[in-house]
């Protein structure tokens, strides 16, 4: 591929570039025109940094499609997880609520169970009936979410303030433990736990993709990377944009948390969504539950280290309905995953959950 057909190709980042330099330019300019100037600017590098996103997704799937599962599905995970924690680390350095980590990450497993699991068994069940994955992966995936949420958003509520440090450590050394587990068995002698042998002609299919042969490795490692420093830039004026948008609002606090959920889910939702619409139902579990997981297990500990190292602690524990939430909601995960296939009327069970989280969050709980 030229030169030329690579800029165009990559348009969306070369896009966010452009937006990143003219948000620095007028940064001043845009804060002295007060709240509505800044609420525009934010919500114009939000969807900026989606687009941005998603070329980093693309590239994640061209190389998830070389390897294949489960390191694709990893890939994947891994990128989305790498934009949320810079976006979070970022927000946090500014002047953020002290429970942006915490309703992030819950908004991010409501948004991946609830919202990109639920929506994809919904529409995929309606299309394709019942679609079989491998209930190894589900049950796998859910005992290592409760496991890290009890541990890092639900047992801290008791712990008290003066030994927060030290639980904290403990919190990041658990969770590199559990990760670092979990990684051995994903890629090693219980990979087939999170893979599915469908027919051969759909494997052909799948291999067929046409953004599965775009470019090589090296250029999209590259991409990538790039595309992840030009996000994590683009956070630091969004983050000050939307701080200085909102003050005084009244808007709930979870807001901002939401937002930083939502884009880095937003290309895993297209991704999940064809996956389940060409009945490969394991990608999409992998996905979704292998985000969720993801994004406790490795945002914790990076920013607990952070807090350790500026002294400044973050409330991590939950507040008694988003304990409800994240209950149910894989008490209905645990429920739906563990026969090896989903179906419509259980991609609406999650569905449901999902609008209810919505509607939570309207109200500020």
């Amino acid at each position: 591929m030229g030169i030329v057909s690579r800029l165009k190709t990559e348009r969306y980042l070369l896009i966010a570039i452009a937006v990143g330099v003219a948000a620095f330019l007028s940064e001043h300019a845009i804060m002295e025109m007060g709240q509505g100037a800044a609420l525009i600017a934010a919500a114009a590098l939000i969807v900026t940094i989606v687009l941005a996103s998603m070329r980093v997704a693309h590239h994640a799937e061209i190389l998830a499609i070389k390897v294949g599962d489960p390191y694709g599905t990893m890939i994947l995970t891994l990128s989305a997880v790498a934009v949320e924690v810079i976006i979070l680390a970022i927000m946090m350095a500014g002047e953020s609520s002290p429970t942006l980590v915490r309703d992030t990450i819950y908004s991010a497993l409501m948004l991946d169970i609830n919202g990109i699991l639920g929506l994809a068994a919904l529409l995929g069940g309606l299309k394709h009936g019942e679609q079989p994955y491998n209930d190894n992966s589900g049950k796998t995936y859910g005992v290592m979410i409760l496991t890290a949420i009890g541990i890092s958003m639900i047992v801290p509520e008791f712990v008290p303030d003066e030994k927060w440090h030290y639980y904290s450590a403990f919190t990041i050394v658990a969770m590199i433990a559990l990760y670092a587990l979990f990684l051995r068995m994903q890629v090693g002698q219980h990979s087939y736990f999170f893979s599915y042998s469908y027919p051969r002609a759909e494997r052909k299919q799948d291999a067929s993709e046409d953004h599965g042969d775009e470019g090589s490795t090296a250029v999209s490692i590259a991409t990538i990377l790039a595309g992840v420093v030009i996000i994590g830039a683009l956070a630091e004026f969004m983050s000050a944009f939307m701080t200085t948008g909102l003050k005084g609002t009244g808007a709930p606090i979870g807001l901002t948390a939401l937002v930083v959920a939502t884009i880095s889910a937003a290309p895993e939702i297209l991704t999940a969504l064809r996956a389940a619409l060409k009945n490969r139902m394991q990608a999409t579990v992998n996905i979704a539950m292998g985000a969720s997981l993801s994004t406790v297990i490795l945002t914790v500990p990076v920013m607990e280290a952070i807090a350790l190292y500026t002294g400044q602690p973050f409330i991590m524990a939950m507040t008694p309905v988003q304990t409800v939430m994240v209950t149910i909601t894989l008490i209905a995960a645990a429920i739906n995953l563990n026969d090896g296939e989903t179906n419509a009327i259980e991609g609406m069970t999650h569905f449901i959950l999902f609008a209810t989280f919505l509607m939570l969050a309207s109200l500020g709980l």
